[in-house]
């Protein structure tokens, strides 16, 4: 189904979705907004302020007779949160969702109504939503399971067509795998991602986006095994030289979460911007 900006595309029975006009090289097509149920309903991620996506969505719902009940942020980056302040002044509805821990590239001005935990929930008689607690892409990132459908609306967790950044110190490579891996324990049948189009194999997708992660891992792993001390410059031309050199600047952000992954795990040492493998004892 063709990603359109300003339309209320149906998905299935209980999930709508609108998409800002905000493409990017970051937002992909844009920001997906998804409507849970079909009278009184869900906004989850109502996307940036700019371009009247708020007004839009308010409009477009009542046009069809809908009252919004809720509105729910997977995470607060500028292009998830901010619309949420005007569409909630429109509708009277919360706003719901996690203030982050620091304001690196965050919607500074978000304050939660009712914040979101793990395994809070949302039951009305059209649909029933589950939080799921992801961090890693951020530290306050939320994926919401509609449970009638199975969809997980993954936010930037998962990015139909690309990976997603993840910057240090409020993004976290050894929490992205495991947030990853804890989605299996849930009964997904298909991926809603706030970039791209619906995922309709979600294991293959997860499988995947795992396999390229610890690939990149791999890459950096033996850039340090074969160079002995290398700075951030050095890496990220010998770990990303698969990708254009201009997107290079952005990549160095992920590298940066790699090399505190493998930190983390004592496989590394630091000492400023030099990085080395660690001595093997015992």
């Amino acid at each position: 189904m063709k990603i359109t900006h300003g339309e209320l595309v149906t998905l299935n029975p209980w999930v709508r979705r609108i998409t800002a006009p905000n493409p990017g090289p970051l937002t992909g097509e844009g920001t997906n907004t998804y409507i849970i149920g079909r009278q009184h309903v869900a906004v989850i991620d109502p996307g940036p302020i700019e371009q009247g996506h708020a007004e839009l969505i308010y409009q477009l719902l009542t046009a069809q007779g809908c009252t919004i009940t809720h509105i729910i942020m997977t995470h607060t980056h500028p292009d998830h949160s901010p619309a949420g302040r005007r569409l909630a002044e429109l509708s009277g509805a919360p706003q719901i969702g996690k203030a982050a821990d620091d304001q690196q590239f965050q919607d500074e001005l978000f304050v939660a109504d009712e914040e979101l935990f793990d395994g809070w929930q949302l039951r009305t008689e059209e649909f029933e939503l589950q939080a799921i607690f992801t961090p890693g892409h951020v530290s306050n990132h939320y994926c919401l399971l509609e449970k009638n459908s199975g969809l997980l609306l993954a936010g930037d967790h998962l990015m139909n067509g690309s990976t997603v950044v993840i910057v240090p110190p409020s993004g976290d490579m050894y929490d992205y795998i495991a947030s990853l891996e804890k989605l299996r324990q849930y009964p997904i049948a298909a991926i809603g991602p706030a970039h791209g189009e619906v995922v309709a194999e979600p294991w293959a997708m997860i499988d995947a986006v795992i396999a390229h992660r610890m690939g990149r891992e791999q890459k950096v792993v033996q850039a340090l095994a074969g160079a002995g001390e290398q700075s951030m410059a050095q890496l990220v031309a010998a770990v990303y030289d698969d990708v254009p050199e201009a997107m290079h600047g952005m990549a160095i952000f992920s590298l940066e979460a790699h090399l505190l992954k493998l930190k983390r795990e004592r496989r590394i040492e630091q000492r400023g911007d030099c990085w080395w493998m660690a001595k093997v004892t015992g």
